[in-house]
């Protein structure tokens, strides 16, 4: 099969397209025909070597995928030859045409959903809604604050915010993604390239702090959320967009007793499955009754895999990105 493999850590452009041996199926495993291939942030630092999780060389890259089944293992139920499914990894693989994952790890997928809609969904929708129910446990009416507004998990924070009945505050480096983060829910916008965060947060929540701050930027927006927040708030590490891992003065938090809260959606997954899948079946049924909307920004062909990393990385999208086995 076709896939694009990392061979050492380094530049997107050096990222291979060639020819790999088919996965191997084990006992509990689900082989799929892989349609479309989710791309999120973090796999661009993965292949760069700049992630917290460096995988052993060479990898073929991705965690998020949708397809359908091609085989299944010896101890698999529950499933069948031709059903359409939604997957994740829990080692990479999902930049091919075919992987063989863990039967915990693949859901079917709703009628109505497309392949793109379903593979964009777990990562960047999945780290949204864990964020804010579980880590953040946000409640009705509070104030939620969204940096990265327009970008994939930061617009599903967007709609799932709205979803739980917040008020969305969006904040964006550029007029055309706070419009587009607008049409999707938020009540309040900020330009953060022409506005100064800090002064504009104070004067939207009239001097009282942002009760939930939904952070997968990093740099100074960091810096600038941690002097807004509300007594008992709640400021989310998510990510590091930015490139820069802010340092955080801890007695800000002691002062104005606000927490803040690590969300590491992967781990999420491995250690709390039950919860995972629950959470998995209220985002579809969201998805159904039309609460949230899965925008996908472009496709790319699997061979371009290093161009949609390269767009990522570039925070150059509004949505998410997926990657197209070529038919054939």
């Amino acid at each position: 099969m076709k896939a694009i493999v990392c061979e050492n850590y380094g530049a997107l452009k050096e990222l291979q397209y060639k020819d790999v041996d088919d996965p191997q199926v084990q006992d509990n495993d689900v082989l799929v025909q892989i349609k479309a291939a989710g791309i999120n942030f973090p796999d661009a630092l993965v292949v760069q070597g700049l992630y917290q999780d460096k995988p052993p060389l060479p990898f073929i890259p991705g965690v998020e995928f949708a397809g359908d089944v091609l085989a299944l293992g010896q101890a698999v139920k529950g499933v069948s030859i031709g059903d359409r499914v939604v997957g994740i990894s829990a080692s990479y693989g999902a930049y091919a045409e075919k992987i063989a994952s863990p039967s915990s790890n693949i859901m079917p997928i709703p009628d109505d959903m497309s392949y793109n809609e379903a593979a964009n969904l777990f990562c960047a929708y999945g780290t949204a809604h864990h964020a804010l129910k579980q880590r953040a446990q946000l409640k009705k009416d509070e104030t939620l604050l969204v940096l990265g507004a327009a970008g994939g998990t930061g617009l599903a924070a967007v709609q799932i915010g709205k979803i739980m009945g917040a008020r969305v505050i969006a904040a964006c480096s550029t007029s055309e993604k706070l419009a587009f983060a607008k049409s999707y829910g938020a009540d309040e916008l900020i330009n953060y390239q022409e506005q100064d965060l800090k002064a504009t947060l104070k004067q939207l929540t009239q001097g009282k702090g942002v009760d939930v701050v939904y952070d997968p930027v990093g740099g100074d927006a960091f810096n600038a959320a941690t002097r807004c927040m509300a007594r008992g708030g709640r400021l989310l590490v998510v990510g590091f967009a930015s490139g820069t891992i802010p340092q955080f003065p801890v007695n800000l938090s002691l002062v104005k007793e606000y927490s803040v809260v690590g969300v590491f959606w992967g781990s999420f997954t491995r250690h709390e499955p039950k919860v995972f899948a629950e959470n998995t079946r209220e985002l579809f049924s969201w998805y159904q009754q039309k609460k949230v909307h899965i925008i996908t920004d472009s496709e790319y062909k699997l061979s371009e895999a290093a161009m949609a990393l390269a767009r990522i990385f570039d925070r150059n999208i509004k949505g998410k990105i997926v990657l197209k086995p070529e038919p054939g």
